[in-house]
């Protein structure tokens, strides 16, 4: 390698690299010598060591890192005053979600205390606020009033004939249904954290979290009318229930003059003991906890990665799961309902100086002292207050609705999904809305990566370059060659079926033509044979008219069919392989695949481009390959793509490797087609 400097400008000279040549001179390692194997990985984990065992605990409880270096005197005040003013905010938000969650008040307040106690010693980010939510709270309401309606709970008054509901038992049913819930959505989210699936929150994209939760806000609003009217009308389960409900509820407010003002009730004193979840409610409501569990935790690390930008620091999408799964999983054990961080408490705790996870539990402690001494103070508070509040708070949902306009000026698709998942989600329950908005999404995503994933990079006399901006595997292998086909201009299916035909005629003259030296050679042994006995004229007349016609039929036959020379048939050959195929055999000599923005190639691809070799070898077109990524060469070693036809040697560390080595092995001017060369970085 020579290395020369003219001006600014530094030339390098080096040889032409192919991938063979590459690993001769880098020595370069494989794959799996860099990478080790699923059950070298196993051993490693269940291996035991002193710093290995630290980090272990360290990573599980962020609590011990931060805690030792806690400086009271530059974080105690601000974290104070940030906790006070989130404890009164909880407050509130707490009692007034628990109506959406179709429980009784003093619930939101446990929720309100629990979560954010165990989230101080799991959870990475420093300013969320962990509690109720809207959307969580009108989801576990749809799952009380599913499995515990009013009807179900129907009693007989004798003295009127008349019915009322058992409230008492209504509620503590619909609480058991709450806790069941949230046990098991936070134990699917310890489960998806500790196998490290804390990638799944990155398929809700923004737009899709955004419109859901406009929707699931929607649904709250209908939820809360009948408290501000003072109405009850019968709860609709089910399709399109956010249009029926709004419709009984307006009926009623139209009907009812006498309207009553329900107020919270009473908050018993003290602290609930723990108690086990019902298991037997379970299989009633894996979807609803699955669903819960994933929206809890996308909303949950969308906001601590916001703060954690903004502040500069990490925050663990692994840990955030397993923390977020805990304090679920703790919380249902004390009658609370699932909880994420809120965006107006999370803003309130970081706009006043929050600089910590203590800031949680100073909020904490505000929620502890309303339970122990302030409870009766909230007693006679009506109910529309706490709709209002919530009504109120959800006014920066709705503002969402501004994403339509921006989205329609930088993104189509994402429109569309926004659209998509916004009417799925009012007209369905929150639970069919988001697993079709996810699965909308799924195939929005597949679509756009199969459409337009192939581009032509540039053309050089003789050479074309092939740039796929998308990974090939199997979902678009077919549409890579199809592309491929087009942008070179070479119809090979046709081509292929036009040479095939040509070669069997080929052959079927080589047969007739072998035949035909056969008969000539049975007409030379009868000719031998005959002649010493030619003694009379006549036969010998005979034989000399019957020789001369065989002669003319030959002759005939020969001109017909053509020779059946070797030089003739291999020029045949050449003018049916080549000449006959069409002109664009002529240009294009050499295709190279740019495959730099792979990543992984799965079997299907492999055989895609072990056919592409094939074909392209068949109209005299060289394939080459340039920038596989090393994991890429180890699939397709492992893949059986190389072979006597395709080696290493079509595999070319760069595109300006391949194009040097196709100017060079086809034959072409270097000085001449050197402005041609494309430039790459």
């Amino acid at each position: 390698m020579e290395k020369e400097e003219e001006g600014n400008c530094q030339i390098v000279e080096r040889d032409v690299l192919d991938e063979q040549r590459l690993e001769e001179v880098t020595q370069r390692k494989s794959y799996t010598d860099t990478h080790p194997s699923l059950t070298d990985r196993l051993k490693d984990s269940v291996r035991c060591s002193v710093p290995k065992l630290k980090r272990c605990v360290m990573s599980s409880l962020p609590v011990l890192y931060w805690l030792p270096k806690y400086s009271v005197w530059d974080y105690g005040m601000p974290d104070l005053v940030s906790g006070i003013s989130v404890g009164i905010m909880h407050l509130p938000q707490g009692m007034a979600y628990a109506l959406l969650a179709s429980l009784p008040p003093v619930f939101g307040l446990y929720t309100s205390l629990y979560p954010p106690l165990i989230y101080l010693f799991f959870g990475t980010s420093r300013h969320i606020s962990i509690g109720t939510f809207t959307v969580l709270s009108i989801m576990v309401g749809s799952v009380t009033e599913r499995l515990a309606p009013d009807a179900a709970f129907i009693i007989n008054n004798g003295t009127n004939i008349t019915t009322e509901v058992d409230v008492t038992a209504r509620d503590l049913y619909r609480v058991q249904v709450a806790a069941a819930t949230t046990v098991l959505g936070g134990l699917i989210q310890v489960v998806l954290g500790m196998v490290k699936f804390g990638f799944v929150g990155t398929y809700l994209s923004e737009p899709l979290v955004h419109a859901y939760t406009t929707a699931a806000s929607a649904h709250a609003v209908v939820a809360q009318l009948k408290y501000v009217f003072g109405v009850s009308p019968t709860r609709f389960n089910g399709p399109l229930s956010l249009i029926v409900s709004a419709t009984l509820i307006s009926s009623y407010a139209h009907l009812n003059s006498n309207y009553t003002i329900s107020v919270v009730g009473e908050i018993p004193s003290g602290l609930s003991s723990p108690r086990a979840p019902d298991i037997n409610l379970f299989q009633e409501v894996i979807g609803d906890a699955f669903a819960l569990a994933i929206v809890g935790y996308a909303i949950s690390f969308s906001l601590g990665k916001t703060f954690a930008l903004k502040h500069g620091y990490k925050v663990d999408s692994n840990q955030e799961l397993v923390a977020l799964g805990l304090s679920n999983t703790v919380g249902g054990f004390f009658q609370c309902f699932s909880v994420c961080p809120s965006m107006s408490r999370s803003l309130i705790q970081e706009s006043t100086g929050g600089k910590t996870q203590m800031a949680g539990l100073a909020s904490a402690v505000i929620v502890l002292v309303t339970i122990l001494k302030l409870g009766p103070l909230f007693q006679e508070l009506p109910k529309a207050v706490l709709a209002s509040i919530v009504l109120v708070n959800l006014k920066g949902m709705f503002k969402q609705c501004m994403d339509i306009v921006k989205l329609w000026r930088s993104s189509k698709i994402d429109l569309v999904v926004w659209l998509v998942t916004l009417v799925s989600t009012l007209l369905f329950n929150l639970d069919l809305g988001l697993a079709g908005s996810i699965s909308f999404f799924i195939v929005m995503l597949c679509s756009a990566c199969l459409i337009q994933c192939s581009t032509l990079a540039r053309e050089i006399p003789g050479i074309t370059i092939f740039h796929s901006s998308a990974t090939v595997y199997f979902a678009n292998a077919d549409l890579y060659l199809e592309a491929l086909k087009e942008k070179s201009g070479l119809d090979i299916s046709k081509m292929i079926i036009y040479k095939r035909r040509q070669e069997a005629k080929q052959r079927r003259r080589e047969r007739r033509a072998a035949r035909r030296a056969k008969r000539q050679a049975k007409r030379e042994v009868i000719l031998i044979a005959f002649k010493g006995f030619s003694h009379s004229f006549k036969i010998k007349n005979a034989i000399i008219t019957y020789l001369g016609w065989m002669s003319e039929f030959q002759d005939g036959d020969t001109t017909t069919l053509g020779s059946s020379s070797d030089d003739t048939l291999s020029r045949d050959l050449e003018r049916v392989s080549l000449g006959s195929l069409g002109k664009w055999t002529w240009d294009i000599h050499s295709i190279i695949l740019d495959l730099s923005t792979a990543n992984f190639i799965d079997t299907v691809a492999i055989k895609t481009m072990r056919n592409i070799f094939q074909d392209f070898s068949e109209i005299d077109v060289d394939i080459y390959m340039a920038g596989c990524q090393a994991s890429v060469v180890e699939q397709l070693e492992r893949g059986d793509f190389f072979s006597e036809s395709i080696t290493k040697q079509c595999l070319f560390a760069s595109v300006h490797d391949a194009v040097l080595f196709c100017l060079n092995h086809r034959g072409c001017d270097k000085f001449s087609c050197c402005n041609m060369l494309p430039c790459y970085s």
